[in-house]
């Protein structure tokens, strides 16, 4: 097992991943987000460094279309208008292929891109790979200096994009 681990230090340091505290655990707040490129379901590529000077919340699902995964990203869609004046971007990311999370984002009218880490690669570098194949709903909000503001460690799908917009508020007023 420690020799697993030992070959996987320079693996996930190329990958980015290599901020974490160790693999596999969740990000505190402080702690700068690993830099990631991952596939959004309607063919662009989003990288964390195109991010940076906003702020941004990274969700975890485990599965697009299910009755949990679709309430959370519903209530982030119907929180819209609120999530763009704060100034947020918001990604949902999942295991899912872009076609799936195409499909997913088409029937729900969704907004906002979903990512494919199909890799698993993101997900096990924050702590949101779960059991039994799926990510863990987990989220991370991120400030406009790449640091984590909060972690989401349990979420309720329903008062998820609730409990962001106030966090948001309340970490990184907006200025005006």
């Amino acid at each position: 097992m420690r020799r697993s681990i030992a070959l996987a230090a320079p693996l996930l340091a190329v990958l980015g991943l290599a901020t974490c505290a160790r693999a596999g655990e969740m990000l505190k707040a402080g702690d700068p987000f690993p830099s990631f490129t991952l596939s959004a379901h309607d063919g662009t590529v989003v990288k964390s460094a195109d991010l940076a000077g906003s702020p941004f919340l990274l969700y975890f699902y485990p599965k697009a279309d299910t009755p949990g995964c679709t309430k959370e990203a519903c209530a982030f869609r119907d929180s819209w208008a609120e999530v763009q004046m704060l100034g947020l971007k918001v990604f949902g990311v999942s295991y899912d292929t872009p076609a799936d999370n195409r499909a997913f984002a088409d029937k729900f009218g969704l907004q906002f891109p979903l990512l494919s880490d199909t890799e698993r690669t993101l997900a096990k570098g924050v702590g949101a790979a779960g059991a039994m194949g799926f990510p863990s709903r987990i989220s991370y909000l991120v400030g406009a200096d790449g640091k984590v503001l909060k972690a989401y460690p349990k979420v309720s799908p329903a008062e998820h994009a609730a409990e962001v917009i106030a966090d948001l508020k309340a970490l990184a007023p907006v200025e005006g």
